[in-house]
């Protein structure tokens, strides 16, 4: 008999519903709940509702989420995203596994603490490689730091948090303003250790200013990011602020009023610094000018559309929104224009699909509107499935209302008066903050009673980005895409006319109609209009969300904006699209960013995943990374990419594990052509181009593999350690190789035990002089 207690699962029920759409969402709430989902609560639940047993198991197999074992006291989650893999994911999650006592087959340690799972995409890309530890991210990861990472979860679930508070100073008169953006990157990066201490000091102190939480700023390579803009003078800007120096910072510019409070302070600064050696100046340090070479170079060729106001307003704070004009589009577009010049000027816009396929957003709304039926809806995909990719993420987050405003718009326009946000279960900032404006929008009826906006979060499963699996997700059905026609415009969510669009082209509709559809159309190119948001990762200097008008060139972006490849080494690559998309070389790299241009040459706008590869990457690793995602997340329908992609990865596992034959190349070729051509949906259709460009522009490489060699030292079993001549016998790597295959011999040159090594690479990365090679 189980003693499981099932009241929680009744409540849920009650609370969600007992409709066969309510599946997902009960099934979250059961696993928030029991931290995974047992047997008996999913008896309960078909006993209950409408629910059938086969529904309930069918969904929950089918959403990688959803955990059908009892799991550890916290779960780590370890990001395998396109950015993470190349910069180490996978040595750093066998380094977590060893340092937990994992054994080989399982995902828990023996004490039953930590769980591990992995995860195709954090969207915090510009801090690869990745961790999150409930909850808790923690970037910039090795082998060697990883453990530390669990070091610093479990000493903060040890820290006293409660605590008598002091008594706040309150300021007086004119307040300046403290901006610090704090979405999941830069909080991730240590924003919120910044936030508390900057409010720590005014209340401490009662300079005269207020601090304000603002959304993505861009520059994520430069967070924690802060902006002082006093009451009069010029604002100026701080990066990779720590919590140490944020009050130095802060007291600088904003002096404490009264004459005690400036004693109290310069003789605390005095005594933080004689105590601690203090010599630097945190001030000098940390400031950032606009005008600087760097910073210039990243803002400049950028234009904010969908990131108007980026790093200046509070996501959920609703009069600031409408004090930048918010909602006032909306309003002025039902008074003035009929729906149908709504679509009209949505078509003279040439606004496309930011979501991958560029479909002429005018076109489906004018389908959508033309469609019988009274009962229409209105679909924000949030889905950002590509790992790669934080796009979306950043722009709920950031700007929530200004996609309301946008999805109010279309709703107008094709005639809805319900629709859903369908939102990545791995992005609860964005679903909490979107939620809190969506409840703040009804209690002012800033929509007007005319549309009825909810909240729908997707389970873990990449397939739902397509539309038809999307909407099958909302409808308590299993992610599979079906055949088109009829298309989502015709036939659509419940079989109702359904206009569905991306969360970056509902960012561009309040622009589009309160700057008018010409200037947007003046932006970019004759079939590409406007701007794109891109999400900026891999092996890049200044990583980040850039918007940039269409027809910039990849060289420009990744030279210019991202200030070439980091490390000193070579600009190889970038990878465009995620694994839908392509590998375009450098010498391609003058490819303007436009749709037609980027499928040219073998790949796909996307979503807006940018990965920089430089010369230390695998191209035919990075082929088998991308088709080892897809073959994963392929929902099964289809023969060709169910067996398909199964057969082309077992062939680059055999390549990459130095056993090629000669023909695996023309069958890899063969198996890409006839799985693109058997495939009903994008994923399927789609999946071989990482194969194919790969192939094109790299051809060599994957000979270099049939001969027993990879060029870029990084498939395991064709490379060895080496620890050259230039060792000073410091046995730092000694001391911190996991599988004991370096002997401690202090003062004279240490050697690899070639039959021990794992290839981990702590050695290469902890050596002090660079004596340890690959070969």
């Amino acid at each position: 008999m189980s003693d499981i207690d099932l009241s929680f699962v009744d409540q849920t029920v009650e609370r969600l519903g007992r409709r066969p759409d309510a599946v997902i969402p009960i099934l979250q709430a059961i696993q928030e709940h029991y931290r995974y989902v047992p047997r008996e609560a999913l008896r309960r639940v078909c006993e209950t509702t409408e629910i059938t047993p086969a529904s309930v198991t069918g969904v929950s197999t089918f959403f990688t989420q959803f955990r059908h074992q009892p799991v550890g006291r916290h779960i780590i989650s370890i990001c395998h995203g396109t950015a993470c893999h190349v910069k180490g994911a996978g040595i750093v999650h066998e380094a977590l596994e060893r340092r937990l006592g994992i054994p080989a087959g399982d995902d828990t340690d023996p004490d039953r603490l930590f769980t591990i799972e992995k995860v195709a995409c954090l969207g915090c890309c510009t801090l690869a490689p990745v961790i999150q530890i409930d909850g808790v991210t923690y970037g910039h990861l090795t082998p060697h730091s990883a453990g530390d990472a669990i070091d610093d979860f479990l000493r903060r679930q040890g820290d006293e948090t409660a605590g008598r508070r002091r008594r706040a100073i309150e300021p007086t008169g004119e307040l300046g303003e403290i901006r610090i953006g704090l979405g999941s990157c830069c909080v991730a990066n240590g924003s919120e250790k910044v936030h508390r201490a900057i409010r720590r000091t005014l209340a401490d102190f009662g300079a005269p200013a207020a601090v304000k939480r603002v959304g993505c700023v861009g520059m994520c390579h430069q967070t924690p990011l802060v902006e002082l803009v006093p009451t009069e003078g010029s604002a100026k800007l701080f990066a990779k602020v720590n919590a140490d120096d944020a009050p130095a910072i802060v007291l600088e510019h904003f002096k404490p009023k009264g004459i005690g409070r400036r004693i109290g302070y310069t003789a605390t600064r005095w005594l933080d610094r004689l105590l601690s050696d203090e010599t630097g100046d945190p001030v000098a340090a940390h400031s950032i000018d606009t005008r600087d070479g760097p910073v210039c170079a990243f803002l400049g060729r950028q234009k904010h559309l969908a990131t108007e106001y980026c790093g200046q307003i509070d996501p959920t704070d609703l009069d600031e929104y409408l004090r930048h004009g918010g909602f006032e589009t909306l309003r002025r577009v039902i008074e003035e224009l009929s729906p149908q010049q709504v679509i009209e000027q949505a078509k003279q816009s040439g606004l496309r699909g930011r979501g991958g396929a560029g479909f002429p957003t005018g076109l489906k709304w004018e389908k959508v509107r033309a469609a019988e039926g009274e009962k229409k809806f209105v679909i924000c995909n949030g889905d950002e499935g590509d790992p790669g990719a934080f796009m979306d993420r950043m722009l709920l987050e950031s700007f929530p209302y200004r996609i309301i405003e946008g999805m109010a718009i279309a709703a107008y326009a094709v005639g809805s008066d319900e629709g859903f946000f369908y939102i990545r279960a791995e992005y609860p900032l964005a679903v909490k903050r979107v939620a809190e404006a969506l409840q703040l929008c009804e209690q002012r009826n800033l929509l007007g009673g005319r549309v009825k906006l909810s909240i729908k979060e997707g389970a873990g499963a990449f397939v739902c980005g397509e539309e038809t699996a999307l909407l099958a997700s909302i409808e308590g059905r299993r992610g599979m895409p079906r055949l088109r026609p009829p298309y989502p415009a015709e036939h659509g969510l419940w079989g109702k006319p359904t206009s569905l669009n991306n969360v970056e082209t509902y960012a561009l509709i309040p622009w589009i109609f309160r700057h008018g559809a010409g200037e947007f159309a003046k932006l970019g190119t004759e079939k590409s209009k406007g701007t794109k948001v891109f999400a900026l990762a891999g092996k890049i200097r200044r990583g980040g969300l850039i918007e940039v008008p269409m027809g910039v060139s990849l060289r420009q972006i990744v030279e210019e904006i991202g200030g070439g490849v980091a490390g000193g080494r070579t600009f190889k690559a970038v990878q465009v699209g995620g694994p839908s998309g392509g590998c375009v070389p450098a010498e391609l790299a003058d490819t303007p960013v436009d749709y037609e241009a980027l499928a040219a040459v073998g790949a796909i706008m996307g979503s807006g995943g940018l990965v920089v590869l430089d010369d230390s990457d695998c191209m035919v690793d990075i082929a088998r990374y991308f088709l080892r995602f897809t073959q994963d997340q392929s929902c099964g329908k289809c023969t060709f990419c169910r067996i398909g992609t199964r057969r082309m990865l077992d062939i680059l596992d055999r390549i990459c594990g130095g056993q090629g034959k000669p023909g695996d190349l023309e069958r890899l070729e063969e198996l890409s052509r006839q799985t693109k051509a058997g495939s009903i949906c994008g994923l399927g259709g789609t999946a071989p181009n990482p194969v194919l460009s790969t192939l094109k522009y790299f051809r060599e490489e994957y000979e270099a593999h049939l001969e027993g060699r990879c060029p870029a030292g990084k498939c395991k079993d064709l490379i060895a350690y080496r620890i050259t001549d230039d060792c000073i016998g410091c046995t730092l790597c000694a001391q911190h190789c996991p599988a004991e295959a370096i002997a401690m011999t202090p003062y004279t040159k240490h050697i690899v035990d070639s039959d021990k090594c794992t290839r981990c690479d702590t050695c290469r990365q902890i050596c002090p002089i660079e004596a340890v090679v690959v070969e």
